[in-house]
Order: C-alpha cells, then structure tokens, then sequence
C-alpha cells in the first residue's frame, strides 16, 4: 500500500506513540501526534530496551540517536535478598537482533524519540474527549475545541486510555496487589552494586528490588516492588514503611534505602489490564499500553509497544488496506501480548500472597 496519501493521527506522546509516529513517518505516512500535557516528559525511572527494540531503532535510523543516552548491559542477575546468587543469564535475542540490551532513563528516551521527528509532528495541549468511528476514517475532538479527522487512528494513550473506552472496552486498570517505589539516585553504594552495566534483581519475601543502571548518568535506577493491599493510584506512604519492605535484604540495600530522599520517590499503585478482546476496528488501533498494560516484572512494558509501532507500520507496508493491516498487526502481535501479561501476573509465590491477603488473592494473580 502506498502511504504518502495516508494521513495518521497519533493519539498520546509517550515513548509507544512517538515510536509509532516514527516508524511509520519512515513508512512514508503522513503522521501528526496528538499529547494532552503542555510538554512532552517522561518522569520515573529507568527501562531496558531489548535487542529487538534495538533493531527496530536501527532500521529506523535512530539507533545512535538512543545508545547515545544509554549504555548497554550484558547480561541480568537474579539473587535472594541477602545477596546470594539465583541465576545470571545474557539478554536473550543477542545473537538474532546482533545488539544487546540498552539500559536507558524514561527521560531520556522520550528525548531521544522526539529529537528525531520533525518539527511540528507533535501538537501539544490535545487532550482527547472524543472519537468517533466513521468506518473508513475516525474523527477526534479534544478539550480545546479542535478536531481533526484521520485515515488511522493510532491510540497510544495509555493505560486510562479514551480510545478504549470509548471503541472497544470499558474495562478498567486492574489492581495487582502491589506498591512500586521508584527512584533515579546518585547514591554511590548503589552504583558500586551496578558497576558492570548489569541489572541486577533481589527477590525477598513480598519483596522485589531491581537495580538499574544508569551509567551514561552515572545514576542507579532503584525500585522497590512490595506487596501491598492499598490499591490507591498514587498512595501515600511514609520513608518507614518504605524501609520496612527491605528487612532482610543485603545491608547495601537497607542502608540505600534509608537514604532516599521520599520527596522524589515516586510512589505507584500497580495496575495492568485484562486482555482486551478486540485491538482494532478499519480505522482504528490499539498500541502500547492502551491495548495490554501489563506489570512491570518482565520488563517488556516499553518494549512491547516500540514492537507494536514496527509491526503496525510494517502492516500498513505489506497490506493493500488500512483494514487488513489492522488485521495483520493485531494477528502479529496480539498473542505475544497476551502471554506477557499473564506471565507479568505471576510475579509471587502462594505463600507471599496469603500473608498479605489472607483468604483474599487479587483476581489478577490467579492462575491465568
């Protein structure tokens, strides 16, 4: 099919939309991005990007443009809380994509793609209230009166995302049981723990703490994943009951933890979503999060979506119709999706769900 005549509006400027605006501007689509905030800013910490995200940004010519702001790692560590080792693997798919895996901040990502779209791609100050299926296009009205009117909705918005709701589901985030406290930290016990390059993940009971680093920052990524029964988004919790999820742990990690600052500590509730049935209709499409936000214990959140924004654009090449590259991509991906969101729900064993939820597992970490 050819593009230049497609028009394709971008609903969200995360790291999945700018991705897909990329991979399909490079398709030849006319591409336009759609974000709600007034500045495109990704806070939070840091993520692994995958040999096979890797080799999507290399065939879309950004590959310098990403590792230039990361650094690359050889291989994860899995250990007991008090540092004895469980397993060290390399990144799977090196030897396939011919890269290993880049560790990188949310932050600089999200630079990285938006240095390399055009200029006046991105329309900040757009926050979606309305879409409507046309059939062969859609139509989008946003909170500042304009509306525009695509070929291809791309919905990239998110795990609340409208076009959802709207097109294809209202179901809502699920809350998996658990409290994420994350933080980037100059703190040089930590990078002393992460000086290889290497991830490194130590497990206790109810408790999971994931350093990540951040070497072209000279940072550490720290995050703290604890069971938890308080399913508030952004709950409210204390430096001391923070620390209280560390007992135990190697004394490095209790000693970090004790001097984090919890101003910047950012404190989640964890959600996903069920899978959702339907990605797309002849005109619009799911991608990212808006169509399978899944836990963070695989690490594949990021990096499902930059494959999502290679296999819609990819689509769209190979087919003769909008509609049946929707059907291809959603053919292409959608099982791969569906199966990390059910291994991202088994992130604890029985034992460490009945103590915190005596009688009561969440729905989301029942066998799937």
């Amino acid at each position: 099919m050819d593009l230049k005549n497609l028009n394709i509006a971008v609903v969200g400027g995360g790291y999945g939309g700018l991705a897909a605006a990329k991979a399909l501007s490079v398709a030849g689509a006319n591409v336009t991005v759609y974000e709600q905030a007034p500045e495109i800013k990704e806070v939070g910490a840091g993520i692994g990007l995958r040999p096979s995200s890797m080799a999507q940004f290399r065939k879309w010519g950004i590959f310098d443009a990403v590792a230039s702001v990361s650094n690359p790692s050889d291989a994860f560590e899995i250990l007991t809380a008090d540092a004895h080792p469980i397993a060290k693997e390399a990144w799977p798919e090196i030897d396939t994509f011919g890269t290993t895996t880049h560790l990188i901040h949310r932050g600089d990502f999200i630079d990285a793609l938006s240095s390399v779209l055009p200029d006046g791609m991105v329309k900040l100050g757009h926050r979606l209230e309305k879409v409507v299926d046309h059939g062969e296009a859609a139509t989008l009205t946003f909170a500042n009166g304009e509306s525009v009117t695509a070929d291809l909705v791309i919905a990239a918005d998110g795990i609340k995302s409208t076009v959802r709701e709207q097109v294809f589901s209202d179901q809502q985030p699920v809350f998996a049981g658990e409290h994420a406290y994350r933080v980037v930290i100059d703190d040089p016990e930590a990078l002393s723990m992460v000086a290889d390059g290497n991830l490194r993940m130590y497990i206790g009971r109810g408790t999971k703490v994931y350093l990540l680093p951040l070497l072209s920052r000279g940072q550490v990524s720290f995050d703290i994943t604890a069971l938890h029964t308080d399913g508030t988004w952004a709950p409210e919790v204390t430096h001391e009951e923070i620390v209280k999820t560390v007992e135990g742990f190697d004394e490095r990690i209790v000693n970090v933890t004790k001097r984090l600052d919890l101003a910047k500590v950012n404190v989640r509730a964890v959600y996903d979503i069920d899978p959702v049935e339907t990605w797309h209709t002849d005109s619009i499409a799911l991608l990212g999060d808006a169509a399978h936000a899944m836990c963070h214990h695989q690490g594949q959140g990021a990096n499902s979506a930059i494959l999502d924004a290679g296999a819609v654009a990819d689509a769209l090449v190979e087919e003769g119709s909008v509609k049946a590259a929707l059907a291809a991509y959603a053919a292409r991906r959608k099982p791969i999706t569906d199966e990390l969101q059910r291994i991202s729900r088994n992130g604890w064993t029985e034992d460490e769900l009945n103590e915190v939820f005596p009688g009561q597992k969440p729905a989301t970490m029942s066998e799937a």
